[in-house]
């Protein structure tokens, strides 16, 4: 036997040229990307049909001449460009005055019920969020109810609740004072106060410039008597919804921070303002959007009870945008309604999101805090002492 032993062979490694393991890699990573395209295609289909289609359809709706007979892609129909965003913006016919007046209602309506049921939602979830409240439960189904309740059976009972006889004036009968006929005032909430101060005719500057067909006093007017009622009716049918998101959010955060905040000192109003608030920013954020995209979509509450009366004064851009295709066959018009109202949410989304992003603490802040902070000024005190 020689003493020279054959040494064992290597290993073969793979080989790593065009060939090797970086193109098996690719042509998996391709298979994959392709049974993902298969597996989410019918999805994208139906999306496609039900979705995008009809958007494009819309869209050209807006731009021809279509009134609803035939193919908006038969031969009849023409372009016609911008000529019914002109009619709704700078026209000065009657639709534009109508155009003008939902979106002074609408704006009203957003900026009194998207707060004031935030803030509602906000702070029923911390109410029903506390171990100590017993029958936790019950409250939440309690609160929850109206929002899964049909929006058509409330505004009925809407319509009895607030009528001139209802139960609502009723109960204002009983502390002395005289409730309104609500579905059937017109004034606005803020001319009424103006009247009761004395203030008959506004400004000749608000009075003399209008803006969509309407002048600027009439914009500053407030909502309507009737639209008030809605606005109740509103925050009392989707405070609820957003409790429930709050809720969730809140017991998603860590009591951590809050008991360090607790040992230094801080309050509960400065805990929740400081600490718990922040920490509800994505949340926070998602029910804003839900709460502007679902009041610059009312339509169901209006068709069920006002049909925008008294003298358009609960007229919505929802509901004028049907008007105008259905009733006036003017579907041109009635497209163009729907595109600006879906160009006003997206802004005001964006708009939202931008004021509500993640910021830095600024050195400045951050010296403030430090010198505010609880036991701040004892031990520099004590610093001093020592000195």
């Amino acid at each position: 036997m020689s003493a020279s032993t054959t040494a064992p062979a290597s290993p073969r490694r793979p080989p790593t040229g065009p060939d090797g393991p970086k193109r098996r890699r690719g042509g998996a990573g391709r298979a994959e990307a392709i049974a993902g395209w298969v597996f989410t295609a019918p999805t994208l289909v139906i999306l496609g049909v039900f979705l995008a289609v009809p958007v494009l359809m819309a869209l050209w709706v807006s731009l021809s001449d279509w009134q609803g007979v035939g193919s908006p892609f038969g031969a009849g129909v023409s372009f016609v460009g911008g000529k019914n965003y002109e009619q709704l913006l700078s026209g000065g016919s009657l639709i534009e005055q109508q155009f003008g007046t939902s979106l002074r209602n609408n704006l009203w309506y957003v900026v009194f019920v998207v707060p004031i049921q935030t803030a509602v939602a906000l702070g029923l979830a911390l109410l029903v969020n506390r171990q100590v409240i017993r029958g936790r439960g019950f409250f939440r189904t309690a609160f929850y109810f109206p929002s899964v309740t049909s929006s058509v059976a409330i505004t009925v009972l809407w319509l009895f609740l607030f009528s001139s006889t209802g139960a609502v004036n009723k109960i204002l009968a009983l502390v002395g004072i005289a409730g309104p006929n609500w579905f059937n005032e017109p004034t606005g909430l803020f001319t009424a106060i103006a009247h009761g101060l004395g203030i008959q005719q506004g400004p000749a500057m608000l009075t003399d410039h209008t803006m969509l067909g309407i002048s600027y006093w009439e914009w500053l007017s407030g909502p309507s008597v009737a639209m008030c009622a809605y606005i109740i009716m509103a925050i009392f049918t989707t405070s609820g919804t957003f409790m429930l998101l709050f809720i969730a959010a809140l017991q998603n955060l860590s009591g951590d921070i809050d008991e360090a905040a607790m040992l230094d000192g801080a309050g509960s109003w400065s805990r929740f303002w400081l600490v718990t608030l922040p920490q509800l920013r994505t949340t926070l954020f998602t029910v804003l959007t839900l709460g502007l995209i679902g009041t610059w979509q009312v339509f169901d509450q209006i068709y069920t009870g006002t049909k925008g009366a008294p003298a358009n004064t609960t007229l919505t851009p929802a509901y004028l945008s049907y008007q105008a295709s259905f009733n006036d066959q003017q579907w041109g018009v009635g497209a163009s309604i729907a595109f600006i109202l879906f160009g006003i949410i997206v802004v005001l989304t964006l708009l939202q999101r931008l004021i509500l992003r993640d910021r830095k603490v600024s050195r400045r802040r951050m010296r403030w805090i430090e010198d505010v902070r609880p036991g701040a000024a004892g031990a520099a005190g004590t610093k001093e002492q020592h000195r």
